[in-house]
C-alpha cells in the first residue's frame, strides 16, 4: 500500500471496520507518520444470463429490480426490503457460476416474493409464468393457501 502523502510502501493497518460488503482500514504510514483511510469491497465477474432462446447477455440488476418494484406497487414493501431481497438474488445466483439461465432468475425472484408478500408474488407469477386466464389466478391461489 502506498501512502498518499510520501508514497512510502509501508503502512500498517490501526483500525479495521466491516460494513456490509465493505471493508475500511484505517492506516498509518511508517516513514511520516500520517494516518489514511482505505476501503476494500469485492469485485465479481461478469455474470451472464442464458435467454430462453439462446442468447447470452450481461446480468442486469436494473431489471431483476424493475420487475420486482412493479409486483410489489402499492404493496407495504419497503424500498430497502427490496434491495435487501435483490442482493440475496444475485448473490446466489452468482454462487451458481458464470452463467445463469433466465428461468432459473425467474424461479428465484418468485421464490423471494412469495416469502416476502404473497399479492406481490401472484402478480410476478401471472407475467413470468404467463396466466392467459382466470384458472391460472384460481391454481396458483389455491396452491398459497394449501402451504
Amino acid at each position: 500500500m502506498l501512502c498518499p502523502f510520501c508514497s512510502h510502501t509501508e503502512t500498517k493497518v490501526t483500525d479495521k471496520r466491516d460494513s456490509g460488503e465493505i471493508t475500511r482500514r484505517r492506516r498509518e504510514c511508517l516513514k511520516c507518520s500520517k494516518r489514511f483511510s482505505t476501503r476494500e469491497a469485492m469485485e465479481w465477474s461478469e455474470l451472464r444470463v442464458v435467454k430462453k432462446n439462446g442468447k447470452r447477455e450481461p446480468f442486469q440488476r436494473e431489471k431483476v429490480k424493475s420487475g420486482i418494484m412493479k409486483a410489489c406497487e402499492k404493496r407495504p414493501v419497503t424500498e430497502e426490503r427490496v434491495e435487501k431481497m435483490i442482493n440475496n438474488i444475485e448473490e446466489r445466483l452468482r454462487r451458481r457460476g458464470k452463467e445463469v439461465k433466465s428461468s432459473a432468475i425467474g424461479e428465484i425472484v418468485s421464490k423471494e416474493l412469495k416469502k416476502l408478500d404473497k399479492v406481490a408474488y401472484i402478480r410476478f407469477a401471472s407475467v413470468y409464468r404467463d396466466f392467459t386466464d382466470i384458472s391460472d389466478f384460481k391454481r396458483e391461489i389455491k396452491e398459497l393457501i394449501q402451504k
